[in-house]
């Protein structure tokens, strides 16, 4: 099974009299971030990540910050770039974890919907997204935002195989592999597990 990992990392500072995007979210607060496009700093992080983990390059390869097109560009668009770069190298997402480093706005609040917006914008389940904040505590980065992001990515080759054999494994044989996987008693002590001293049918 063909697996990839992905690592990105961005970092904005933040500027009075722009909009506030995270995540493909627009936040309320009083400063936004600086940046060529809308500065959405979490989105820049998983379009590198993406990137990174079929080896396409960067968010600047695709998008270089001297391009006019790109001023205010919505980073949703670059996020939609590197999807269709992991399609096409033949890779699906399997999860992805984020993590925010920033004094405020506070994340904790708004997590969960940040979760739901990635991961909408990135075709797969919330709970394939994971979506972390820490404060930068002595590092003298309050009027900063970081970004940092890994993505799992799996073969679609790997994904249709499996289909495949699925849908064309003899009865017999799927029955001896379940069979393999519930119905016999291991030995457990290598693992170092410990086998419990009482029957638990016994238990009512």
């Amino acid at each position: 099974m063909g697996m990839r990992i992905g690592f990105g990392f961005d970092s904005h500072a933040f500027k009075a009299g722009v909009p506030l995007y995270i995540g493909g979210l627009l936040i309320e607060h009083p400063e936004g971030l600086a940046g060529h496009s809308d500065g959405d700093v979490l989105l820049h992080a998983i379009t590198d990540a993406l990137l990174g983990a079929v080896s396409a390059g960067d968010i600047g390869t695709f998008f270089p910050p001297s391009d006019p097109r790109w001023k205010g560009a919505a980073s949703s668009l670059f996020l939609k770039t590197a999807m269709e770069e992991i399609k096409t190298a033949g890779y699906k997402i399997v999860n992805i974890d984020t993590c925010l480093v920033m004094m405020r706005p506070k994340i904790v609040p708004i997590a969960g919907e940040l979760r739901e917006r990635v991961a909408e914008l990135l075709g797969i389940k919330p709970g394939e997204v994971g979506i972390k904040a820490k404060t930068p505590e002595g590092l003298n980065q309050d009027g900063v935002a970081v970004a940092y992001a890994t993505v799992l990515l799996e073969s679609l080759e790997a994904d249709a195989g499996l289909k495949k054999y699925a849908a064309t494994a003899d009865v017999d044989d799927m029955d001896a592999v379940v069979e393999s996987l519930v119905g016999v008693q291991r030995d457990l002590s290598a693992l170092g597990r410990k086998v419990p001293a009482f029957d638990a049918d016994d238990l009512t």
